[in-house]
Order: C-alpha cells, then structure tokens, then sequence
C-alpha cells in the first residue's frame, strides 16, 4: 500500500507533537499492557500497520506467541491476567464507543484493576492507538517498524 500523503512533510509540527505525546502516554503504563492494547484496537480498527508495527514491537519487549495470537479472543484464553483483561475490555469498549454495550461492566473492572491516574492514563493510550489507526487507515499508511522507530527517536 502506497501513503496517500506523507503526513511529517504535510504538517510536521503537529505530527511531532503527536508521536511525542504518543510516546508519553506509552511509557506511563506498563509495557505488556501498552501493547496489548495497541493491538487489540488496531484488529478492531482493521489496521494492518498498526497490527504489524505492534506486534512485532510487543515481541521485542518480549511478549510470546500464543498471547499475540489469541488477543482477538482475550475473553476465552487463560492466559490473561485479570488487569490485562480489565484493560482489553476498556479498549474495546471506547474503540467501539458507538456499539454502546457494557461500557459500564468494562469501567467496574477498570475501577477495580486501576488507580484513577492508571484510569487517565490507559484512557489516553486507547485513543492515541486509535487516532494513529485513523491516520493510517485514512491515508493509506505502510511504515516498516524500524523507519516508525527511526522517526520516533528523531521526534523526541
């Protein structure tokens, strides 16, 4: 898939104040969970960069296998921790915020599995994942993992 823009060179000060948010919300939370929940809304958002580039970093940081390939059916597989699943469960229901159903189950499980500063902060990271999954499915976007991370590091 070709980008239909390139979105650095269409408007770079916003978009290096994005990814640089972006990595601050990710470093406030466990890493496990952070790419659990990149994952989890990019196969909801239908995202396939966002699916390669997160998976791959989420074997980096040395998430297995089996983990990675039964996230789409977390409700079902053992391997799961509670706070793991209390966090799936809140990205599912805001990355699918206009379904409407058990949005309040999904927060009585954040409550209880989350400090209030927890809460905000995850909070923040589902919509950072699905704001880049709408930049990259909007625009068309491929980004080899290693260029994203090159990017990255040049936006801090």
């Amino acid at each position: 898939m070709t980008a239909k823009i390139d979105l650095f060179a269409a408007a770079p000060q916003l978009m290096k104040s994005w990814t640089s948010v972006s990595m601050a919300v990710a470093a406030s939370l466990d890493a496990t969970i952070i790419e659990l929940v990149k994952i989890r809304a990019s196969q909801i958002n239908g995202c396939a960069n966002c699916i390669n580039m997160h998976t791959q970093e989420a074997r980096e940081k040395g998430e297995t296998e089996q983990r990675i390939y039964l996230l789409s059916a977390w409700r079902e597989a053992p391997c799961y921790s509670d706070r793991e699943r209390a966090a799936l469960g809140w990205t599912e229901s805001l990355t699918r915020l206009s379904e409407g159903h058990g949005h309040e189950a999904a927060y009585q499980a954040l409550k209880d599995h989350f400090t209030e500063e927890e809460q905000v902060k995850l909070t923040l990271m589902i919509n950072v994942i699905n704001g880049w999954n709408r930049l990259a499915v909007g625009f068309g976007l491929w980004v080899d993992p290693a260029a994203a991370k090159a990017a990255a590091q040049a936006a801090a």
